[in-house]
């Protein structure tokens, strides 16, 4: 997969980062599954490194430009962020260990059964506070290790959990998902640096994949040149979307990347 098609795949990372707080990681783990399939299995355990990398500062970037008065949302979790960093932290070093049909598989599985979940039960495609204000319930503290270790292990990011629990709160879709990227910081930053201290598979010293630790430098490079450009103009000036159609988009999007993930030669 040559730069150019990276960089343009950036793009869509940018803008699901701004829209729906994925950060990347849902866009970039199937991707980097796809650029460095040489690899063979160790493909997947590289793709969920790089796709931490670019949610970290994706993430950053994000938060840095959203609007304080949504971060203001945020009080009170001081203690959730820290259980996410440590949650994160053992799912990263566990996803070192475990096989990779088990990884994949576990991805595309957690991705369709949320994506189930979404559709089914009540609260999520229209929120429970029809008023658009921010309610006062946020998400609880001794959720952040579970959420940590499962969006670690998997290299999706914490969105795909905070997104909806927040939604339920009775967060608008334009505030759950600004407030995803916070969140995500905290989940993909242990998870970086377990994958940095690691060592690269055998596969890439035979591919010269270039690999630093399990994370692939040219990947996540050319995902991020394409994609903070996207988050800096899209915050600017956010699109607006109906919020039931937001949240329509959001189970869409999980969906189609479950699919893409299924679809990926071993």
């Amino acid at each position: 997969m040559d730069v150019v098609t990276l960089m343009a795949i950036g793009l869509l990372t940018g803008a699901t980062t701004v829209l729906f707080g994925f950060g990347g990681g849902f866009v970039a783990v199937p991707v980097v599954v796809w650029a460095d399939a040489a690899l063979g299995t160790a493909a997947l355990p590289v793709a969920t490194a790089t796709s931490a990398l670019v949610m970290v500062v994706n993430a950053a970037f994000a938060t840095a430009v959203t609007p304080r008065s949504v971060l203001l949302a945020l009080r009170g979790s001081g203690a959730l962020l820290p259980l996410l960093a440590v949650g994160a932290a053992a799912g990263a070093y566990a996803s070192r260990f475990a096989p990779a049909a088990l990884a994949r598989w576990a991805f595309v599985a957690y991705v369709a059964l949320t994506a189930l979940d979404l559709l089914l039960r009540p609260g999520f495609l229209r929120a429970a506070s029809g008023t658009g204000t921010e309610p006062s319930r946020g998400l609880p503290a001794t959720a952040g290790a579970p959420i940590g270790a499962v969006a670690a292990f998997l290299g999706v990011g914490g969105s795909v959990m905070t997104v909806p629990a927040m939604r339920r709160a009775g967060h608008p879709m334009r505030v759950a998902t600004a407030l995803a990227n916070p969140l995500t910081l905290a989940v993909a930053l242990p998870a970086v640096a377990v994958s940095l201290a690691g060592s690269p598979p055998p596969a890439a010293t035979a591919t010269g994949a270039g690999l630093v630790g399990l994370v692939d430098p040219y990947a996540a490079g050319a995902l991020l040149v394409g994609a903070l450009p996207v988050i800096a103009v899209l915050r600017r000036r956010p699109p607006r979307i109906p919020d039931r159609v937001h949240a329509c988009a959001y189970l869409a999007l999980l969906a189609v990347v479950a699919l893409a993930m299924a679809l990926t030669p071993a």
